[in-house]
């Protein structure tokens, strides 16, 4: 053997090296890509739960009612507008005074696609919530029903104090949508329907505490309002309200016009529930719109102790 041939013999290729101590970094790159792919496409393939998609909430044209938007809390028009979403309601006997009924609710796609619970997110601790009020506006009832034996029926008791048409407003958030929406429907319980007399307030008294509700001195349709809402034991000594959430709140504010037209159903700006308001006069604050003039009545719901109040104040929105 020549000692060029020795040289050659003993003498590693560059290439050949660098092949053998180390990998390509493209064959790391491909392997990382594919697997990357197969995760995605495993979870997109992933069930969902619901048979319903973003068209079948979705409605064209004049009148048609547009999803709310949290960030802008504002009074919805709900019987005006025509909405994606249809409730009926079923009672076991005829409604009665004082007298607990049960109800089977409907809810189904206009379309006739039923509304069931794979259907819906939960949005402050509830998939669905009713809020409920009579003609006078006297009697104001949150509910929420619980699901039925059929997709799309949902099940709720309910002791009317009033008699005559009662309003019942649906309020919930699509899965397919991610955005609130609602429906309303009707139930009437027999009898005459007592006259009463509205005026405007901004204190009331219920479960032995004073509630305030401050409001702007001059409450203007189609404005965002800034509104106050206070607690305090009665009494000269003062002590702590045992003010616990509710509904994953410390209160709920909810507007309804004397047509009962619609609702605006309000959370607290303090929604940290880490950060409790002052224990001996909480203090909670609220934005709304209302658009028309006129007097409504805005309830006031909070757990004081495990024990939930409504409270009712009634407010003149100037033109």
């Amino acid at each position: 053997m020549s000692e060029s041939e020795q040289g050659r013999a003993v003498t590693p290729s560059p290439t050949r090296r660098g092949t053998e101590s180390a990998p390509y970094p493209w064959r790391s790159i491909i392997l990382i890509t594919a697997v990357a792919l197969v995760l995605y496409v495993g979870v997109r393939l992933l069930p969902t739960g619901s048979n319903l998609n973003h068209m079948d909430f979705r409605m064209e044209g004049k009148g048609a009612l547009e999803f709310c938007d949290p960030a802008n809390p504002q009074f919805i028009p709900v019987v005006a507008v025509r909405s994606p979403v249809v409730v009926t309601l079923q009672a076991d006997r005829e409604p009665a005074r004082d007298q607990e009924i049960k109800f089977t609710l409907r809810l189904a796609t206009a379309s006739g696609k039923p509304v069931a619970p794979e259907d819906l997110i939960v949005a402050h601790t509830r998939k669905l919530h009713l809020l409920i009020v009579d003609p006078t506006l006297n009697d104001y009832q949150h509910v929420h029903p619980e699901p039925g034996r059929r997709a799309g029926e949902w099940v709720f008791t309910l002791t009317p104090q009033r008699a005559g048409t009662y309003r019942v407003f649906a309020d919930f958030t699509p899965a397919a949508t991610q955005r609130g929406l609602y429906a309303s429907a009707d139930f009437t319980v027999p009898g005459p329907v007592a006259t009463v007399v509205r005026e405007p307030n901004t204190t009331a008294q219920a479960a032995r505490f004073n509630f305030e509700l401050v409001t702007p001195r001059l409450f203007l349709a189609g404005k965002v309002a800034d509104l106050k809402f206070r607690i305090e034991s009665q009494g000269r000594d003062k002590v702590p309200v045992p003010l616990q959430p509710v509904m994953g709140a410390f209160a709920h504010l909810v507007a309804f016009d004397e047509a009962r037209s619609g609702f605006a159903h309000l959370h607290p700006n303090e929604m940290d529930l880490s950060q409790p308001p002052d224990a001996l006069r909480p203090e909670l604050t609220f934005k709304v719109t209302i658009p028309s003039p006129g007097r409504y009545v805005i309830w006031a719901q909070v757990n004081l102790g495990g024990s939930e109040s409504f409270v009712p104040f009634w407010v003149d929105v100037a033109p």
